[in-house]
């Protein structure tokens, strides 16, 4: 894709400094916290910016949980964490309405999802139906309970986490409640430095008590709406719609990529170029997100010889940005 391609007016500033150097601070903390993950937290920022909500998954222990935490404590928001078993009830999450006799009516008790980042840990320990509670608020910051709807605090993010689905006592997640997840990434095990670093240095627990926020709701607010302002060419739109038919067409692919999930990757090119001082969007912040967008919603054929990774791998490859 040639400079041509590149939206005129491309060097405005979207944010302020005083705003970006809180971003980076923000960065930094919880960089400080899950060592040697640079590009994991920076993933997870990026799926905050772009407004939808992240899925972790990876072995107990590697920092699922502390990296949620962080984030919480990092961005100032309000916080709730739900671990995630098989006797959980959809009103263990969204709250339920209990009789008061005194005043002769039903009064809404609110659950933990009433919150701005939510901790749904272990979410493939609990029942499909308990894990399709969320659906409504992930995509539309709302609950219905007995006919009345109610709004979810702003912003609101959720961050879940699952052990690898050939673990015991483990429900698969649905097809229509992984793809609420805008992004899914593994942390993996820390490098040599890190890993020593980490086992030299307080636990990463008593770190977490002291951690001060570096941003305010309304800020992260403001991050967001400058994110939709990230300019994105028409010949960059027609670079992600073509991997969306490369996905629809592939012999091993059964159910390609959905318009939602073209969307979803524009929205996190759109912050990831945000997060780089960009306010425009080049073909390599959408190849950078690619992978943690696409690869969790492809259905694959029974015919199917390779891998998810390696066929959104050659997808990438095949697909010429022009």
């Amino acid at each position: 894709m040639s400079d041509t391609n590149v939206p005129g007016n491309a060097d405005r500033d979207l944010i302020d400094s005083e705003l970006r150097d809180a971003l980076a601070r923000s960065i930094a903390q919880v960089n400080s916290i899950l060592l040697g993950k640079r590009h994991e937290v920076r993933l997870a920022f990026v799926c905050l910016l772009a407004g939808g909500h992240l899925l972790i998954e990876d072995l107990p222990g590697v920092g699922k949980t502390t990296l949620a935490h962080a984030l919480a404590l990092t961005l100032g928001l309000d916080f709730q964490r739900v671990q995630f078993t098989s006797d959980l009830l959809p009103s263990d999450i969204l709250g339920v309405s209990i009789y008061e006799r005194e005043a002769g009516n039903f009064r809404f008790h609110p659950g933990p999802v009433f919150t701005q980042l939510l901790l749904a840990d272990e979410i493939n320990r609990a029942t499909p139906k308990t894990q399709s509670a969320l659906l409504e608020a992930m995509a539309e910051g709302q609950v219905t309970i007995d006919g009345r709807t109610h709004t979810l605090p702003e912003p609101f993010f959720v961050v879940a986490t699952q052990n690898p689905v050939d673990f015991a006592g483990t429900y698969p997640l649905p097809d229509s409640q992984l793809d609420r997840f805008m992004l899914r990434m593994s942390l993996g095990y820390p490098d040599a430095e890190s890993e020593r670093s980490m086992l030299a240095s307080m636990d990463r627990r008593r770190l977490l008590e002291s951690l001060p926020a570096c941003l305010r709701p309304t800020q992260i607010l403001a991050l967001r709406q400058a994110t939709t302002g990230v300019l994105a060419s028409s010949a960059l739109v027609d670079y992600v719609q073509r991997l969306l038919e490369a996905s629809r067409a592939h012999a091993e692919i059964r159910v390609g990529l959905s318009p939602r999930a073209g969307l979803a990757i524009l929205a996190a090119a759109r912050a990831q170029a945000l997060l780089a001082g960009r306010s425009y969007v080049l073909p390599e912040d959408v190849q950078a997100v690619f992978p943690y967008i696409a690869t969790h919603r492809l259905n694959l054929g029974a015919s199917a010889r390779s891998g998810r990774a390696a066929i959104v791998a050659r997808l990438l490859e095949a697909t010429a940005v022009r």
